[in-house]
């Protein structure tokens, strides 16, 4: 006969079934015959990534794997070369605005101090004035007293008046722009030019004349004959007239007197015939018109020059002109001094600023534990928020297993269990469920039958108490738990 041998897929599928049933058998002698409910896990532990808040060349680090590290110690050092420099920098900065706000204040109190004087001499002037009302003559085109209206409202009164009067000068300018504009005033208007030239040649080449008239005074030993004795022999009859007048230096002066003179003379007779076209044009409209702009803006000026002579009377006491000043001083003391103040400030946040980043340079223990990872060496360049080492809390260990579903009712929270693990055989560490997974999960997978989801278990977390941190993450550890 011919003999076969079974096929690959048999074999496997036989496999599987005896595990199945290995698996079923095991679980329900557990479930018959056990009373107590044991799970297996790993020691875990909350763990931390360290990063260093800046950027920079790792010069020193102070932890290896595994080692045991309490908080606040030093883990690591970056190059802080760059930073100090920039600190110094900072820190001049900050001793300059320091200076600047020094004078800056003595400026402020030696502001103020004038401001006191001032107010203190103009308390002295106003003293004879302040009370003038009181005693002055009673006006009769006044009904109510002088004193009856204070220096205060009597200043608002003018302030309006001096507003008014300034109105009035800027319509009366404009109004005499208009008119100067006009065509019918264009005559009179070149008159009055004509005129205006004139008399300013005629005050110029007179000033000069009468210097020149007067050069007899000048130092010069010839200059004092000038008068005297040019064009005559008075005195000097043996000499010749014209030898006597290049003697004593007479004839250039008298040219220049004569040039003088001529000048002047023409400046008047300019004078005389632009008056006399001027006068020519008064009897006219456009005369009239003009005339009258033009006195309007002299009365209004006046008016506008009048109003501020009564204000600044009535400026006494703090409100006078010098104490006025002083007080502007001060005002403007104080704006330097509080932009000082706010330098320093600056400064300062400046170098606090360093400060705060050179103590990042090192970087600490967050909380005890122990370094799980160390992912960077001395030399090598980190970035913020690159994990160079990864710490474990040893002082929240936890452990995680899994128990049936069938057994899911005998577990629950706050509940006691006993640890052990395999580094120390005769210790015996406790534990708490503090987790209790509301949700199952299928072992295997795969299975979806009715009697596979019996197959399903629930996933329990226990914090484990270590008071002697003999356990370390990582470590397998069996947990029974105590009903």
């Amino acid at each position: 006969m011919e003999s076969r041998r079974p096929s690959r897929a048999l074999i496997v599928a036989a496999v599987l079934v005896l595990g199945i049933a290995a698996y079923y058998g095991i679980r329900a002698l557990n479930a018959n015959g056990g009373t107590e409910l044991k799970a297996s896990g790993t020691i875990e532990t909350v763990t931390v990534n360290i990063s260093p808040e800046l950027s920079g060349r790792v010069v020193e680090v102070r932890v290896d794997e595994g080692q045991s590290v309490k908080t606040g110690d030093a883990l690591l050092v970056l190059d802080g070369t760059l930073l100090q420099e920039q600190r110094k920098v900072a820190a001049a900065g900050l001793a300059s605005a320091q200076a600047g706000s020094r004078t800056a204040g003595n400026a402020l109190e030696i502001a103020k101090s004038q401001y006191q004087q001032a107010l203190e001499g103009a308390l002295v002037a106003g003293k004879a004035t302040r009370l003038e009302d009181w005693f002055s003559k009673q006006q009769q085109q006044f009904d109510q007293p002088n004193w009856y209206f204070a220096r205060s409202e009597q200043v608002q009164a003018v302030q309006a008046q001096i507003d008014a009067a300034k109105s009035a000068w800027e319509a009366a300018e404009a109004k005499l722009a208009t008119v100067s504009e006009s065509v019918g005033e264009a005559d009179f208007l070149a008159a009055e030019q004509r005129v205006l030239a004139a008399r300013v040649a005629y005050q110029v080449s007179k000033d000069v004349d009468e210097r020149a008239q007067n050069s007899d005074d000048a130092k010069s030993p010839q200059g004092r004959y000038n008068k005297t004795h040019c064009g005559t022999d008075q005195g000097y009859v043996l000499a010749d007239k014209k030898l006597i007048n290049v003697y004593y230096g007479c004839t250039g002066d008298q040219y220049l007197t004569d040039v003088s003179q001529a000048q002047f003379e023409a400046a008047k007779a300019e004078l005389t015939a632009a008056q006399q076209a001027y006068d020519a044009l008064l009897n006219t409209k456009e005369a009239a018109a003009m005339l009258q702009a033009r006195a309007e803006v002299q009365v209004a000026q006046e008016g506008y020059y009048a109003a501020l002579d009564r204000y600044s009377a009535l400026q006494i006491d703090d409100q006078a002109p010098s104490v006025t000043a002083a007080q502007g001083v001060v005002d403007q003391a104080e704006t330097a001094y509080d932009q000082s103040q706010k330098a320093v400030a600056e400064a300062q946040a400046n170098l606090d600023l360093l400060d705060a980043q050179l103590g990042k340079l090192t970087v600490y223990a967050p909380m005890e534990g122990v370094i799980l990872t160390r992912s960077v060496e001395p030399g090598e360049y980190v970035q913020p928020g690159a994990a160079a080492l990864t710490m474990g809390d040893i002082r929240q260990l936890t452990i995680t297993v899994y128990v049936p579903e069938d057994r899911y009712g005998e577990i629950h929270l706050g509940q006691a269990a006993s640890v052990k693990v395999d580094s120390f055989p005769e210790a015996t560490f406790t534990a708490e469920v503090t987790h209790i997974a509301d949700q199952a999960e299928f072992t295997p997978r795969n299975v979806q039958t009715a009697e596979g989801r019996s197959s399903t278990v629930y996933a329990i977390k226990l914090t484990v108490t270590d008071p002697e941190g003999r356990l370390k993450p990582g470590m397998p550890a069996d947990v029974t738990f105590t009903r």
